[in-house]
């Protein structure tokens, strides 16, 4: 057992992976389930395996690999669609992250970066819900100028995501994110600060 569990969440574009990286250079172990997601459908796995029996040839790179804009395409647009890719990546996540923490150690301050934490209902699996927060036209203004991505699809990401107010009913620490990467920073060490002191 770790000595401290926490769940890390934000909207797409609220800068929850700056926070995430800084948690690691404060010394948490942080189990990113964006990453656990692409390594349980990498090629090889029967996780992608699943994912083209689900969705056809077309959501295949030419080498293989899972060609993530395409399937974002098939599944932020349906719900069902949606739902369905979740029933196949979700527990292969859940079983990865947990390996993970329990090899972490006892004293360890273990960070789950979820993305849709809100979302899959996890909010109470943790001792902490971080959460970084921004205003929604911010988001869209970061996925248009950052990303690339058209108002339209940014929107659509946004709308397949729970809303500030689902995610902020969960959260132990809201952390704002509309400053600079120092406010940012300073305020992620002082979560981190009180986190370690409950943990103890």
């Amino acid at each position: 057992m770790c000595g401290m569990r926490v769940g890390l969440t934000g909207g797409v574009a609220s800068g929850k992976s700056t926070a995430s990286a800084i948690l690691s250079d404060l010394g948490a172990v942080v189990i990113d389930a964006d990453q656990l997601a692409r390594e349980v459908v990498a090629p090889g796995t029967d996780g992608l395996a699943e994912v083209v029996d689900a969705f056809g040839s077309g959501v295949l790179t030419s080498d293989g690999e899972l060609d993530r804009p395409a399937l974002g395409r098939v599944v932020f647009a349906d719900p069902e669609k949606r739902a369905v890719l979740e029933r196949i990546i979700h527990p292969r996540v859940r079983a990865r992250g947990a390996e993970l923490e329990a090899a972490a150690g006892p004293d360890a301050v273990v960070v789950h970066d979820i993305p849709l934490l809100a979302e899959t209902g996890q909010g109470d699996a943790f001792d902490a819900v971080v959460l970084v927060d921004v205003p929604a036209e911010l988001q869209v203004e970061r996925m248009t100028g950052l990303r690339g991505m058209t108002e339209e699809d940014a929107r659509a990401r946004m709308a397949a995501q729970a809303t500030a107010e689902q995610r902020r009913a969960i959260a132990t620490y809201v952390i704002d994110n509309t400053g600079t990467l120092e406010d940012l920073r300073r305020r992620v060490t002082e979560v981190f600060e009180e986190l370690v002191g409950a943990s103890r």
